[in-house]
C-alpha cells in the first residue's frame, strides 16, 4: 500500500465571486491550503471552508501570497525580506483566528503563486517566509516542493517540512517548475495527469518538460482548485489511487 497526502488550494473566491465548489473538493482530499485574504479568499469564505474540513475530518493549511488580489497573487512584487515575514504573519493571524474558533490546527503552510516562486531560489525570501512560520508556531510545517531553497533553509531552522509535486504542472531538469509563460508548463490532458501521479508515487520518478526522467519524492500532491477541471480531476484521482492501492 502506497501513501500520499493529497491537498488542494481551495477558498480561493472572494466576496461574490466563486472559484470552485470547495465543499465538494473536501470530500476528495486530506489537506487544504486555504487563501488568506491577499490572492483570493475573505473572512466569510475562510470561515466556512475550516468549518467544513473539520466536520468532514480534513487538515487545515495556509496558502499565504502577496498582496495581489487583481492579479491572483501571480505577479511578481518587488518586496523587502521585512515585508515579506509581516505579510506571511498577517496572513497566518489571519487564519488562525477561524482555526482556532473552531478548534483545529494549522499544520502548515504552502505558498502560493509568485511568492512560492521567489521562495523556490531566493535565500533571502526564503528565510523571510520560514522567520515568520518559526516567530507564529514552530509546530507549523513548510510544505513546498523537492529540491527548493525554502525547504532546505527551513531544514537548517529546525522547521518542520514536507514535499509536494504539483499534479499538473512541467519541471525543468533542476526539479524547479515550469514558468506558466512556456508551453507545456501547466498540464491539461486529465489521463496523462492522472499517469504521472500514479508513476510518481510509486516509482519515485518525474520526467521533466525536456524528456529527462528524474528522481523525486513527495510527501503530498498538490492539485490546484482554481483549475475548471480540479473536481473533475481530483474524483478521477480517488478513484484511480483506489484501484492502484494508494
Amino acid at each position: 500500500m502506497f501513501q500520499v497526502d493529497l491537498n488542494c488550494d481551495i477558498g480561493e473566491g472572494f466576496g461574490a465571486y466563486s472559484v470552485a465548489d470547495d465543499e465538494t473538493i473536501l470530500n476528495y482530499i486530506t489537506t487544504a491550503n486555504v487563501a488568506c485574504g491577499w490572492h483570493a479568499g475573505d473572512p466569510m469564505i475562510m470561515d466556512n471552508v475550516v468549518r467544513l474540513a473539520k466536520e468532514k475530518g480534513v487538515a487545515v493549511g495556509a496558502h499565504p501570497s502577496y498582496p495581489d488580489l487583481m492579479g491572483f497573487g501571480r505577479r511578481q512584487m518587488k518586496l523587502s525580506p521585512d515585508e515579506i515575514k509581516n505579510y506571511v504573519k498577517y496572513q497566518l493571524g489571519a487564519l488562525m483566528a477561524f482555526t482556532r474558533s473552531y478548534h483545529v490546527p494549522l499544520v502548515h503552510v504552502d505558498l502560493h503563486g509568485a511568492l512560492g516562486n521567489l521562495s523556490q531560489h531566493d535565500r533571502e525570501a526564503a528565510r523571510a517566509v520560514c522567520e515568520a512560520v518559526r516567530d507564529v508556531d514552530k509546530q507549523i510545517t513548510i510544505q513546498y516542493c523537492v529540491g527548493t531553497v525554502i525547504i532546505e533553509i527551513a531544514q537548517e531552522m529546525g522547521l518542520k517540512t514536507k514535499t509536494e509535486i504539483l499534479a499538473d504542472r512541467a519541471y525543468m531538469d533542476d526539479l524547479s517548475l515550469a514558468p506558466r509563460c512556456m508551453e507545456g508548463a501547466v498540464i491539461t490532458d486529465e489521463d496523462f495527469v492522472i499517469a504521472r501521479c500514479v508513476h510518481v508515487i510509486k516509482e519515485g520518478k518525474v520526467t521533466g518538460l525536456s524528456g529527462k526522467e528524474m528522481d523525486i519524492q513527495a510527501d503530498s500532491l498538490c492539485v490546484h482548485g482554481d483549475s475548471p477541471q480540479a473536481l473533475k480531476l481530483l474524483q478521477k484521482i480517488h478513484d484511480v489511487f483506489r484501484e492502484e492501492s494508494i
